[in-house]
This record gives structure tokens, sequence and C-alpha cells, in this order.
């Protein structure tokens, strides 16, 4: 390979730095290629965060965390709280970890798990979210609903953002699933869904 091609080629393994402000907080991600939206936050993402009702001390969960936008945003809206970010790549929990240093954020436990896999029986959340993909499969989203459901505090919010052609789907099975379902905001490519575990 010429200098040229080579450049190119470690300038590509590089991190990928971008700024963002959510929920009113600005943060540094860093990223890299082959983990989801590595340049910005999806829109998906911000459309979720707009709509997202979190207390002080909260319990939350971040599902699929990819380099942890969703779980450091809301470790910043529940300071006596504690969230905890999840996910099966392990390159991307390794960017949660080193996005939560480098935005200096401790109320966050960040690991590898497998959908609810590596999550203790006994923990218990208050707020459960998910950037769910839409070429997961709707078997998968099953699995998710009800883990997360088996995870829930009485009174837990479940908020998932999918593109709009799910939408039906996901308030049918969260109806099926937790007897309950609150379409929070349809966008016009996403939509984000709410279900309660009731008392």
């Amino acid at each position: 390979m010429n200098n040229t091609v080579t450049n190119e080629i470690d300038r590509l393994r590089e991190d990928i730095v971008f700024q963002a402000t959510l929920c009113g907080f600005d943060f540094e991600f860093h990223s890299t290629w082959g983990i989801f939206s590595p340049r910005a936050i999806d829109e998906g993402t911000s459309l979720l965060l707009k709509h997202l009702q979190i207390n002080d001390d909260d319990r939350c969960l971040d599902v699929g965390c990819g380099y942890g936008a969703l779980g450091l945003a809301m470790a910043r809206l529940a300071p006596q709280g504690r969230v905890s970010l999840i996910d099966k790549d392990f390159v991307a929990v390794d960017y949660a970890k080193k996005n939560a240093g480098i935005n200096q954020i401790a109320n966050v436990d960040i690991f590898l798990s497998n959908g609810f896999s590596e999550i203790p029986r006994a923990d218990r959340f208050d707020v459960i979210v998910s950037n769910l993909p839409a070429k997961a499969g709707k078997e998968l989203f099953y699995l998710y609903f009800y883990d997360a459901l088996l995870r829930m505090n009485p009174g837990a919010r479940f908020y998932v953002v999918t593109v709009n052609g799910l939408r039906m789907f996901v308030k049918r099975v969260f109806n099926d699933v937790f007897g309950n379902y609150t379409k929070v905001k349809q966008g016009k490519n996403y939509t984000v869904s709410l279900a309660r575990k009731m008392d």
C-alpha cells in the first residue's frame, strides 16, 4: 500500500469524536465505525430523549446502549439514581465506558449482556429504555418486553423508540404483555411508545 492509502486507513481507525447536547447537558462522544450512528445522535434517540420522564433517584436501564447516548443522558437526569447500560456488542460497551469516563459520569454500570441475560433476576428498575433496531426481529422484541416486565418495579415505565412501521406491532404487544400502551410521540420516521407496570 502507498502512503496515502496507509494514512487513510490509519485515519479510519481513529475515534470519531463529536459534541452533543442531550436533555440540556453537554456531552463529548467517542465512537467508531461499526457502532450504530457513529457520527451523530440518531433521530430515534433524539426523539426519545425529548419525551423521557426521569426522576432524580430513578434506577434506570438502557438496553442496547451503543456508545451510551441514552444511558448517559439518563444518568445526568437521575444524579441520585443509578443507570445500567448493556449491549451485546463488546465494542459498544467499551465505548460506552469510555464516554462515561470522558463525561465524568460515575452513577453507571456498563456491561456486556445479550438482552437481559446478564442482569440479575433480582434487579428492579423504575425506567427501562431501548432504541429497538428495526431488523432485530419480532421474536426478539417479545423476549425483550417480557424480560423487561419481570425486572420492573410497580409503576415503572418502559419506553421504546421504533421506526413508524413497527408502531402497531408495539401497540399490540405492549397491550398483551403490560396490559397498557401509550403513544408518547410519533415523528416523521420514528415513534416513542410507553408501557407501565401496573401496581
